[in-house]
């Protein structure tokens, strides 16, 4: 199983749109809604196979 470290996403931001990063490299589509980028990085930490609470988003 991936050590959870290699996996800590968090959102930016650049004008209207709202970006998944996570520190693995992955990044998700840009999204005008917030919580669609914070459901790409969910899906994205099972999809890695990383367990636990998820880290907090910025």
């Amino acid at each position: 199983m991936p050590d959870r470290a290699h996996h800590a996403t968090s959102t930016t931001e650049r004008g209207s749109f709202c970006t998944a990063r996570c520190t693995c490299g992955w990044r998700g589509p840009a999204r005008r809604a917030r919580s669609q980028a914070r459901t790409d990085a969910e899906r994205h930490l099972v999809e890695a196979g990383a367990s636990g609470p998820l880290p907090p988003m910025e």
